[in-house]
C-alpha cells in the first residue's frame, strides 16, 4: 500500500505518484490514466474502459458478420 499526498497544482489539486508506481504502470509524463468506480472503491488504470467496451462490441460484430467482412476484403 502507498499513501499519496495531495498537492496544489495551479488552481487544481493533484497527486504525485512515486517513481515505483510510475514504473509499475509503465507511465511517463504526458500519459493518461483513468479513474473508474469499482465495487470496493475507485480504480486507477492505464486502460481506457470506454475503448475496451467499444472493442468488445466490434469483436462481436466481426464475429457475427465474418462472411460479409471477408467479401469486403476481396
Amino acid at each position: 500500500m502507498h499513501t499519496l499526498k495531495l498537492t496544489q497544482v495551479g488552481n487544481s489539486v493533484g497527486v504525485i505518484l512515486p517513481k515505483e508506481i510510475l514504473a509499475k504502470l509503465d507511465l511517463q509524463k504526458g500519459d493518461e490514466i483513468y479513474l473508474t468506480d469499482s465495487p470496493d472503491g475507485l480504480r486507477i488504470t492505464t486502460h481506457n474502459p470506454e475503448f475496451e467496451a467499444q472493442m468488445k462490441l466490434a469483436r462481436e460484430i466481426m464475429r457475427d458478420r465474418r462472411a460479409v467482412l471477408h467479401e469486403l476484403a476481396k
